[in-house]
């Protein structure tokens, strides 16, 4: 059994005020369920950087922990899905500059300041939602990062959780990172792929917890 903080299935009321608004937007087809996403982040991004991404100590703790738990070896393509103003995309760019790095998001306000960020390397932003996204071929490491709480109900999380494998490549990763123990709730419906990380991270504020599976390779 992992290991659960004390009082961990005791989430704060405004959490909860939360979850059961997006779950009843999950009842909307999915298209209306991404229109009104799209207006509910923009709405949020109306300032910059509003949950403090690149400055707070608690994200770049997680955003730490996530890049060195990654297993070593060469990513060709990587997606970030859910990536904000990205903060985090723009962090893989520069860790892994030969790499292709996509960063997709719904709300357009947010990927104009990620684009207008300095960089490096260069990274890509799509506007989109996750269930219709369709990008030109599959990638090798594939982010979701705090968003699938965002889908809701279950039907919704079932979809969501067949377009992320769908986007893995043969033999390529998948790395969720989702406050704990939510996380159980929001990957009940992730299938066909080998989990070969699991860690969680309790000694915070707002526990969570780094997933990494790996799809299944092409047989030979």
């Amino acid at each position: 059994m992992l290991p659960r903080p004390p009082e961990a299935d005791r989430q704060p009321l405004p959490d909860l005020l939360h979850r059961a608004l997006f779950k009843a937007v999950s009842l909307l087809p999915p298209r209306s369920q991404a229109v009104l996403l799209r207006r509910y982040f923009n709405w949020w991004h109306r300032s910059p950087d509003p949950w403090r991404l690149r400055t707070d100590d608690y994200e770049q703790h997680k955003y730490a922990t996530t890049l060195r738990l990654l297993p070593a070896r060469p990513y060709h393509r990587i997606l970030d899905v859910g990536c904000s103003e990205g903060v985090f995309t723009h962090m893989l760019a520069s860790r892994y500059p030969d790499a292709e790095v996509t960063g997709v998001d719904v709300s357009e306000r947010a990927l104009d300041r990620a684009r207008a960020r300095p960089a490096r390397e260069p990274v890509t932003f799509t506007c989109a939602d996750l269930i219709s996204y369709t990008p030109p071929g599959a990638f090798d490491l594939v982010f979701c990062a705090e968003t699938l709480y965002y889908l809701g109900r279950g039907e919704r999380l079932r979809l969501a959780s067949a377009r992320l494998t769908e986007l893995v490549a043969p033999g390529g990763l998948l790395t969720l990172v989702h406050p704990w123990p939510e996380a159980e709730r929001l990957y009940t419906y992730i299938s066909g792929m080998t989990p070969i990380l699991h860690h969680v991270e309790i000694e915070t504020h707002r526990p969570f917890s780094v997933t990494v599976l790996q799809a299944a390779p092409v047989a030979r």
